[in-house]
């Protein structure tokens, strides 16, 4: 991932953040029969390894797994929140006009390396952990253990887990650290009246450090 100075983000803590708040990544694997791109929600255990573990599950119809299992490389990649800028809200704009439209987002790779689990205790606990993490906040939230016990011994054998023991992790946060303090103050009242209020927090928290 192109990365300039500027905008590399690799705090370890912010990285796990944005992978727990998005938790749904296209996972990229390549293998000699060509890429392939699959959306997956994973479950981050950042205890587990010095960099995080993930967790998941796919479809065992879904090919890709095989892939995994036969030593294809991969890439999993977590998208945050993301903005078109104008360049009518830069205060500089006004000055000389040398300004520009961009992009400004969050995002962080993720490469290690991964292990297919096909065992049922493993895939009932991932299961029960990412229904829970996600259930949480919900009035009545719903549990595996809700379903009968039949009915999802039934579904295991119809999944397969993924577990990727993060090895490398990279972070980009473009979130206009490169413009002036009040170029940023117009990007941030852009972003809001917009409804873009994740982006426009992330703006507003240059430089705040």
């Amino acid at each position: 991932m192109y990365c300039p100075a500027a905008f590399t983000e690799d705090r370890l803590d912010v990285q796990h953040a944005l992978m727990l708040a998005h938790p749904l990544a296209t996972l990229v694997v390549g293998d000699g029969a060509g890429i392939t791109a699959d959306l997956v929600p994973f479950l981050l255990y950042p205890g587990d390894g010095s960099r995080g573990t993930l967790r998941a599950h796919v479809a065992r119809a879904n090919p890709l797994w095989r892939a995994l299992r036969d030593g294809a490389s991969c890439l999993a990649v977590f998208q945050g929140p993301q903005a078109y800028v104008s360049p009518g809200w830069y205060a500089s704009k006004a000055q000389h006009h040398k300004v520009v439209p961009t992009w400004n987002y969050a995002a962080v790779q993720v490469r290690g390396v991964v292990r297919i689990v096909e065992e049922a205790a493993w895939l009932r606990r991932q299961l029960t952990d990412l229904t829970a993490t996600q259930e949480g906040g919900l009035p009545q939230p719903w549990a595996v253990a809700d379903a009968p016990p039949a009915f999802v011994d039934a579904l295991l054998p119809a999944i397969v887990g993924i577990e990727l023991v993060i090895d490398t992790i990279e972070g980009k946060w473009k979130v206009s650290q490169n413009r002036g303090a009040a170029d940023r103050a117009g990007v941030v009242a852009g972003l809001a009246a917009r409804g873009e209020d994740a982006m426009a927090q992330l703006v507003r928290g240059v430089g705040a450090d």
